[in-house]
C-alpha cells in the first residue's frame, strides 16, 4: 500500500481512501500496524482541526436517533459530520451487528456526512480500541466535526473523553434521581447532559428529570475547563427534532470558551499523553502472546488449577519469568 498516495487522497476527501484507511488502523496484522503508524504520521501535520463530540448513553435512550437529528441539523449549517458508532462485540462469536447505517437511514444519503461503524472487539471503555486513530484520520480528512457514539453500557464508559472535546450524556426521561446524578463515574466527565425524548406523553418526565440532573450538577465540584454554567442539563426531542440548535449553540459556546482560556490545546494535549501510555501499555499485554509466555502461563495456570499454588504466587512467578 502506497501511504503517500493514500494520505494524499485522505487529505483531499476521498471517502473510499478514508474507508480504507479506517479499516487499516482496525487490523491487528503487525504490517498493517506498522504502515497505520507511518499514515497517522504523516496526517499528524495536516492543520485540521475537528470539534469531536463524544455520545454516550444507556441502550435504548435514542443515541442513534439523535446523531441522525443532530448530524441532519448540522449538514443543514453546510457542516460536513462524521459518525464513529462503536457496536459492541459477542463475547461468543466475535461477531457485531453494525447496523448504525441502517438506523440512520437519512444521514446516510446525506453527502457532506460519512457514517463508518466499528466493533467494540470487545475492549472495555465504550469505544473500540482504534477510534482514536479513526478519529485523527476523520479529522484530517477534512470534516467539521466528529460525533463518537459510544457502545452504551454504563456508569464506567469513560473512554470516550479521553477522544473528544466535548463529552455529551444522554439520560432517558425517568431515568434516577439527583442521588443517581451525583454517582462519579461517567456522570463527573459529561460537559452536557440532554434528557432525550422530551415530546409527547414523556415531557413532563422529561422536565422533572432535567430539573433533577440540573440540580445534581450544582452538587459537583466546579472544574477548571468550564465556564459558568456549565456542565448543564438540557432536554431535547430527537424525534420531533427540538432543542437541537439550541444543543450546538451551547457546544460551540463551550468550544470557544476553552479555545479562548487554553483548555481546548490543553486537553489535547493530556489525550496525547494518555494514549502514549495505553499503547505502552497494550504492548506489554502483547509479550503475553508469544510462545514462551503462553508455555509459562499454561503451566502456572494448571498448578493453580490443581491447587499446588494460589493465584497471586503464580502470577508472580510467570511476571519474574518474562522479566529474565
Amino acid at each position: 500500500m502506497n501511504i503517500t498516495e493514500l494520505s494524499n487522497k485522505i487529505l483531499n476527501g476521498d471517502r473510499r481512501a478514508l474507508a480504507r484507511a479506517i479499516t487499516l488502523v482496525e487490523s491487528a496484522r503487525p504490517d498493517h500496524r506498522t504502515q497505520a503508524a507511518e499514515l497517522i504520521d504523516v496526517l499528524k501535520n495536516s492543520g485540521r482541526q475537528s470539534i469531536r463530540i463524544g455520545l454516550s448513553g444507556t441502550p435504548g435512550v435514542g443515541k442513534s436517533t439523535f446523531i441522525e437529528s443532530f448530524g441532519m441539523m448540522l449538514t443543514g449549517l453546510d457542516l460536513r459530520v462524521a459518525v464513529l458508532a462503536v457496536d459492541p462485540s459477542s463475547a461468543r462469536s466475535g461477531g457485531s451487528i453494525l447496523g448504525d447505517k441502517t438506523r440512520m437511514d437519512r444521514l446516510s444519503r446525506e453527502p457532506n456526512a460519512y457514517i463508518r461503524p466499528s466493533p467494540s472487539q470487545t475492549h472495555l471503555g465504550g469505544v473500540a480500541r482504534r477510534t482514536r486513530e479513526a478519529v485523527s484520520l476523520c479529522e484530517a480528512a477534512g470534516f467539521d466535526v466528529i460525533l463518537i457514539e459510544t457502545v452504551g453500557v454504563g456508569q464506567s464508559e469513560t473512554v470516550v473523553a479521553e477522544i473528544s472535546d466535548l463529552f455529551v450524556l444522554l439520560l432517558a426521561p425517568a431515568g434516577g434521581d439527583e442521588l443517581q446524578g451525583v454517582k462519579r463515574g461517567i456522570m463527573e466527565m459529561a460537559d452536557i447532559i440532554l434528557v432525550n425524548k422530551a415530546d409527547g406523553d414523556l415531557k413532563p418526565a422529561a422536565m422533572r428529570t432535567c430539573s433533577d440532573y440540573a440540580g445534581a450538577l450544582r452538587l459537583l465540584r466546579k472544574r477548571p475547563q468550564d465556564p459558568a454554567g456549565f456542565p448543564k442539563a438540557m432536554m431535547v426531542s430527537a424525534l420531533e427534532e427540538h432543542g437541537l440548535q439550541t444543543v450546538w449553540d451551547e457546544m460551540t459556546e463551550l468550544t470557544n470558551w476553552r479555545r479562548g482560556a487554553g483548555h481546548f490545546d490543553g486537553r489535547r494535549a493530556q489525550q496525547a499523553r494518555y494514549w502514549f501510555e495505553e499503547e505502552v501499555r497494550q504492548g506489554l499485554l502483547s509479550l503475553l502472546q508469544t510462545p514462551k509466555a503462553q508455555a509459562s502461563m499454561f503451566a502456572a495456570s494448571e498448578a493453580v488449577s490443581r491447587g499446588e499454588s494460589t493465584p497471586s504466587v503464580a502470577a508472580q512467578v510467570v511476571l519474574r519469568e518474562l522479566q529474565n
